[in-house]
């Protein structure tokens, strides 16, 4: 039984031809893509469960193909990229990468961090209910939030999970690393640092929502 399609977006052949025998080894169908004009038209044609991304592709880069799939679908993506810069990383995931991995990178490894973006991206209460943080609405059903003035603001999938589960939790401090496990669904290797990124960004968009920091541990968001 396959476990769906997998999009890679890599114009290294040698990588495109290892990735596809650890996926189709667990079940996947990995579809590859040599540069992101191809990709981009791929992921229309095969609707796929996830995206993984090259960052230094030939013609349009993987950070601008990262902005035009996410100006329209909340697919999962996973960043490939040879430069292990933090800006890289920050950068990355400020436009909606689901998460960043460097080269060299073990296949398992990439395999299994698929697997726990699609659980996690793919877990949803079974009953959609609201949840008010102060005058905001946090809507699971529509994945929105309704401001005081009832204006509308949709946060990117992994956005929405990290708020949806500060809200589930209000009044409670939570570390970084119970953030990562909680909404990342699995062990992070010690780069909380995407917490920070994703609220930051949370804040841009909810400037007056209370996500608040709690120096040394983590965030809380309410009393």
């Amino acid at each position: 039984m396959s476990s769906g399609t997998i999009l890679l977006i890599e114009d290294e052949t040698e990588i495109a031809e290892l990735l596809a025998l650890y996926f189709e080894k667990e079940g996947f169908r990995l579809v590859h893509a040599a540069n992101g004009e191809a990709g981009l038209q791929r992921l229309e044609e095969r609707a796929p469960r996830a995206v993984l991304l090259d960052v230094g592709l030939p013609g349009i880069d993987g950070m601008e193909v990262c902005r035009r799939i996410r100006s329209g679908s909340d697919v999962p993506v996973i960043m490939l990229t040879a430069r292990d810069s933090e800006i890289d990383k920050i950068v990355g995931l400020e436009i909606g990468a689901d998460d960043y991995v460097t080269k060299p990178f073990s296949p398992r490894e990439l395999v299994a961090r698929v697997k726990a973006v699609l659980r996690r991206s793919e877990e949803r209460p079974s009953k959609p209910k609201i949840i008010n943080v102060e005058d905001f609405a946090v809507d699971s059903g529509r994945r929105e939030v309704t401001l005081p003035d009832e204006s509308v603001v949709r946060p990117t999938a992994r956005e929405f999970d990290l708020l949806w589960y500060l809200a589930e939790n209000q009044g409670l401090v939570l570390s970084r690393s119970q953030l990562l496990e909680a909404v990342w669904g699995y062990d992070y290797f010690g780069e909380t640092r995407t917490v920070d990124v994703h609220v930051r960004q949370l804040r841009k968009k909810l400037p007056e929502i209370p996500i608040e920091t709690v120096w040394g541990v983590g965030y809380r968001i309410g009393r």
